[in-house]
């Protein structure tokens, strides 16, 4: 995707963009499992970097950057923040496809009979359809937080939260829009006593590729414990 029509009119952009010689996916075809991994988790550390420049302009992917009268603001750098969302939106669309060549090299591996030794425990394999997990065509994120404690049952713990699984979806906040958290907490005190649904990478074991799961967790008070919760949660 293109920048903004607009943006040859703005000043030039006082951040870099990030490499764009030629597009990120370009070249993967004949590459090892390890060097998708290497590549994604490339791509996963510049999208936590980007997503860190809107965060300290205080904007969002969709926070408005025009006054009403249609000028740029002044209160923002409104030309790094529009090739910072251009670059996001580049690299969202090459993280999706990294992680089809995985899923494809994974498939490739147990169709052939091989072992997942030395494919790296960040692979996110096509999940089996079973109770809790999500679809291959769920939509990919990159994940925000860990889950660093679960209280054992609590309203996490029965919801089937486990420590070590990373958060890549709590309600609407994902990795673009949690402001440090500050949304997960607004999410579980608007709903408490209501469900929300959560999306977490789950890694089964060292040797196993990690699997996106769906959680139903409801928020509530009075089960024994502190908080609606009952786990800890850390950014990344």
């Amino acid at each position: 995707m293109g920048l903004p029509m607009d943006m040859d009119d703005l000043h030039a952009p006082t951040v870099s963009s990030g490499p764009t010689s030629q597009p990120t996916v370009n070249g993967t075809k004949d590459m090892s499992s390890q060097e998708l991994i290497a590549k994604k988790e490339n791509l996963e550390a510049e999208l936590s970097a980007l997503g860190s420049v809107l965060e300290s302009h205080g904007v969002k992917m969709d926070t408005p950057l025009l006054t009403s009268d249609g000028f740029p603001r002044a209160d923002i750098d409104v030309a790094q923040i529009r090739t910072t969302r251009a670059r996001i939106i580049r690299l969202k669309n090459d993280y999706k496809g990294i992680m089809a060549k995985l899923e494809a090299s994974v498939q490739e591996h147990f169709a052939a009979g091989k072992t997942m030794e030395g494919m790296g425990s960040q692979t996110r394999a096509a999940p089996a359809l079973q109770p809790g997990s999500s679809t291959a065509n769920s939509a990919i994120e990159p994940p925000f937080a860990r889950v660093n404690s679960v209280v054992p049952d609590s309203p996490a713990d029965q919801a089937g939260m486990k420590a070590g699984d990373k958060v890549t979806r709590f309600g609407s906040a994902n990795w673009t829009n949690h402001e440090r958290l500050s949304k997960v907490a607004q999410a579980v005190q608007q709903n408490e006593n209501l469900v929300i649904m959560v999306r977490v990478l789950r890694e089964s074991s060292p040797s196993t590729a990690s699997s996106s799961v769906e959680l139903q967790l409801t928020p509530r008070r009075n089960w024994g414990g502190r908080g609606l919760l009952g786990c800890h949660l850390v950014p990344l």
